[in-house]
């Protein structure tokens, strides 16, 4: 028997002094936030240097699935007013703790990646360590969630340090030759599809953690129900875009810097976009933007990762909400204390994109078994092109994640 919360037990965070659609813009931006990390501009550095104007398909294919996904995942959690481990004990007793297990494990891998790569933005700006850098981070980290209506400063901290990558990437775009031709006509005529970049990518972007962030976010507002589908939607596509629109512009700036044959430093692909563009100005620039990344995934995995948590540490909700806190430290305090150890985030941020979308197919494949309870989702029909094509979501996820471990060994 399971211990299923009634929607009267979730928190009603902010509803008292927010509208609903802020609440909506905060998941949508904590969403975007937690995707464009490091490890997305790693990743997106990485293959587009590889695969050149090809990496465009990967990119479209991406933005194809993020839609699907998270407007499946979100509908499904809102809707039924649990969060998504509550769902999956539902849909078989114990599912939910492995769910819980898979997220917060991938939750804290990527998290390690996201310290050190923020780390490494101030390294860039001020010469310290990234791993003196990383601690820095991790604290300030700790610092937005310990004060005071913590929700309410890490949704307006996410916001303003979107609008500076945005604002970044809009100038580094500028200053440069687009050959925009060549990727459009590779994005929907490609000479090579490679399936590792289309997991990694799809993983890194609603993978894990990153899928559930915005839905969760939600519920933790106070949003439950079919009379909040339409903030649902407009949440989801919003913080679909923003991250799509981040992706499309560093793929651009990345593919006028290898058309003219300069190799992107492996260690680092991502500054050499910046320091080619713009010199030792363009290079501070992306220490900015790489900060700014590191920090709002930092706050999404950590958010959401420890959301996670509330169903896996007991029966007693009294528990998660009296040692939150504890575990949100806990959580950033591990992250930072194993990139100190192990460092090399630049290949741990590729690899963990890869293992969120392993993941992927998984708590996809969950949540849409539990679209179908009629005792979770009460009168709700979940829309019946949502249900296909997440499960054709599911399919190739699946195939490709095989396809890519094949190759990996």
């Amino acid at each position: 028997m399971t211990n299923k919360p009634s929607k009267n037990d979730l928190p009603k965070i902010d509803q008292a002094s927010r509208s609903p659609w802020s609440i909506a813009m905060g998941a949508a931006f904590l969403m975007a936030m937690a995707a464009v990390g490091p490890g997305f501009l790693t990743q997106t550095a990485t293959f587009t240097g590889q695969m050149g104007a090809n990496f465009g398909f990967a990119i479209l294919i991406c933005i194809i699935f993020d839609v699907i996904v998270q407007m499946n995942i979100w509908r499904i959690i809102v809707v039924s007013g649990q969060k998504a481990q509550t769902l999956a004990n539902e849909v078989f007793p114990g599912l939910g703790y492995v769910l819980s297990f898979l997220v917060a494990v991938g939750g804290l891998f990527f998290n390690i990646g996201n310290v050190g790569g923020a780390g490494l933005g101030l390294n860039v700006l001020f010469g310290i360590s990234p791993e003196n850098g990383a601690v820095i981070a991790g604290l300030l980290a700790i610092i937005v969630f310990v004060v005071k209506n913590a929700l309410t400063v890490m949704d307006r901290t996410v916001q303003v340090l979107a609008v500076v990558k945005v604002a970044i990437l809009i100038y580094i775009i500028v200053v440069m030759a687009v050959p925009y031709q060549q990727a459009v006509q590779h994005t929907f005529l490609p000479t090579k599809v490679d399936f590792y970049s289309i997991v990694t990518i799809v993983g890194g972007t609603v993978g894990g953690y990153i899928s559930f962030s915005g839905g969760h976010r939600l519920l933790e507002g106070g949003l439950t129900g079919k009379k909040n589908i339409k903030y649902v939607n407009a949440g989801a596509l919003t913080g679909i875009g923003v991250a799509s629109v981040i992706r499309v512009m560093l793929f651009l700036a990345g593919l006028a810097v290898v058309v003219t044959g300069t190799k992107l430093d492996p260690t680092n692909p991502a500054a050499s976009i910046f320091k080619y563009a713009a010199g030792n100005f363009g290079y501070k620039f992306f220490g900015i933007l790489l900060f700014a990344a590191g920090m709002t995934s930092v706050l999404g995995s950590t958010f959401t990762s420890t959301s996670f948590l509330d169903y896996a540490v007991g029966k007693n909700k009294n528990f998660y909400q009296n040692y939150h806190k504890i575990l949100v430290i806990g959580f950033i305090v591990i992250s930072t204390v194993v990139f100190y150890l192990i460092g090399s985030p630049a290949k741990v941020l590729v690899l963990v994109g890869a293992a969120n979308g392993f993941i992927l197919p998984i708590s996809l494949a969950i949540l849409l078994l539990a679209s179908r309870n009629h005792k979770l989702m009460g009168d709700y029909h979940h829309p019946k092109w949502l249900t296909y094509t997440g499960w054709l979501v599911v399919i190739f996820m699946a195939y490709a994640s095989i396809e890519t471990l094949l190759g990996l060994f």
